[in-house]
């Protein structure tokens, strides 16, 4: 009997540890499971997040091809402030998800578009991908130089920047970047020191690094290189600073100091000095060329205010300017008379203009409706910031010649340039190799910032190009 009772207290003894083991085999089970769940859910999650992305990125090109069919349209075609949502389609039609676009125009002056697209998936429509992308229309402010003429870059040049001209260059300084050519071979004159005249390569000369020498390579289209001069003056009568013809009939001097403001003079008398221009550079009196009186010192002039660029992006004067000074601020200022076709405004620079900061907070444009002079009697080490452009004319500092009259300061040690030059006819200042009128040492310097970012109303030319990409 005794025997009979412990076997089957024994027994009964094995039925609590069947229990736990079956216990925990199910908790390991569901456990196992829940796990699996999780890792499905997840790898579910991690495929929608990245369908998300792909989905953003989708609204990025959309957007992209929106600007190439409509360039100023920055609300999605619909008149209204964003954010514009799209469903996304599979390649069969079906929509499995959708993007959201906040698209931020241009600031003044600039050509760069920032596109936000946000993505998600309909299926996991909380996982979200974010992306902002910018885009930008280069301006022709891309290169150091552009000519529609040939020109000659002399032992002393050093150019960093792209160099470009619609005819010849003989380059015998230094290039650190890209020099092309519109020509397989042109007929070089006196302008780039050829006499007689003889064919030579589109690019071609002692200097340089040659192995950056391009030609033929595509012509810019000067014709295309175009402001609208009336829009101009109105927006600076409404959102700038407008100077209708001087009273005096002489023009006007601009002062721009480092506070951020110009100062602007209305000039009541000049005096001149003999000066010679080529022949042939230019329409009309100007291109006339020879020894001439040039009216280029300021004798007596009245001030008439002070102005900050902040509330003055564009100043406009229909009336020939002198400018220098310290530049704090983007700012464009044009010299432009009507009517447009048989009128001529000048733009004289007396003295240094420089920029208070070089991050592209700060830029100037100068744009004269026909040539632009740098007078003679300058800093010895001359430094001009800024993208300067003579629509129709050319970029000069004249000869000052015993034989013209104009000798004294005639040669100076050294011009740096920082930004760009654009001049229709051959820009020149050098006269001879010594030099016997110019300058010593001639440094050109590209100002990266003015790419995708150029002053107010400058031009661009193009489509947009890719500039960055980031995931927020």
């Amino acid at each position: 009997m005794r025997n009979k009772n412990i076997q089957k207290n024994q027994k009964g003894s094995i039925l609590p540890a069947l229990l736990i083991i079956g216990a925990a085999f199910v908790i390991v089970i569901y456990g196992l499971l829940f796990v699996l769940t999780l890792q499905f859910d997840f790898a579910r999650r991690q495929l929608a997040s990245e369908r998300a992305l792909n989905i953003a990125e989708a609204g990025i090109n959309y957007y992209r091809w929106h600007l190439a069919h409509d360039p100023d349209d920055y609300q999605d075609g619909t008149g209204n402030p964003g954010p514009y949502v799209h469903e996304y389609l599979d390649p069969l039609g079906a929509a499995i998800g959708s993007f959201s676009l906040v698209i931020t125009p241009p600031e003044d002056g600039s050509s760069i578009v920032t596109i936000r697209s946000t993505g998600w998936t309909d299926e996991f429509s909380s996982v979200q991908r974010t992306i902002r992308a910018q885009y930008g229309i280069p301006s022709f402010a891309e290169f150091s130089f552009l000519s529609n003429g040939s020109y000659w870059y002399g032992v002393g040049s050093t150019v960093n920047g792209r160099v470009h001209s619609n005819n010849g260059i003989r380059m015998d300084g230094i290039n650190t970047s890209i020099v092309s050519s519109a020509q397989e071979t042109y007929q070089c004159g006196t302008e780039t020191g050829c006499f007689p005249p003889a064919s030579k390569p589109g690019v071609w000369g002692s200097g340089g690094d040659q192995s950056l020498w391009q030609f033929p390579v595509p012509l810019i289209d000067f014709d295309s290189i175009s402001f609208d001069f009336a829009a101009m003056k109105t927006s600076a009568q409404s959102d700038g600073l407008y100077l209708d013809e001087a009273p005096s009939g002489l023009g006007y001097h601009l002062v721009f100091n480092a506070s951020g403001d110009v100062v602007v003079y209305e000039i009541t008398a000049t005096d001149f000095i003999r000066g010679y221009s080529i022949p042939g550079q230019g329409l009309g009196n100007q291109g006339i060329g020879g020894c001439e009186n040039l009216y280029q010192i300021i004798t007596s002039e009245i001030q008439i205010g002070t102005y900050p660029l902040a509330s003055n992006p564009i100043v406009f004067v229909e009336d020939n300017i002198w400018i220098d000074g310290t530049v704090n601020g983007r700012v464009t200022v044009a010299a432009v008379k009507f009517p447009i076709q048989s009128s001529d405004a000048v733009i004289w620079i007396p003295d240094n203009i420089q920029y208070n900061t070089y991050d592209g907070s700060t830029v100037l444009g100068l744009i004269a409706q026909s040539d632009m002079y740098i007078a003679r009697d300058v800093p010895d080490d001359f430094r001009l910031d800024g993208v300067l452009m003579s629509q129709k004319g050319k970029i000069i500092r004249h000869g000052y010649f015993d034989w013209c009259g104009g000798t004294a300061g005639a040669v100076k040690q050294k011009l740096t340039l920082n930004g760009s030059l654009i001049s229709y006819f051959k820009p020149y200042w050098n006269f001879g190799s010594a030099p016997d009128s110019g300058f010593v040492e001639r440094e050109l310097n590209y100002d990266t910032n003015v790419l995708y970012n150029p002053p107010p109303f400058f031009p661009t030319s193009g489509e947009y190009e890719f500039l960055s990409w980031v995931e927020e």
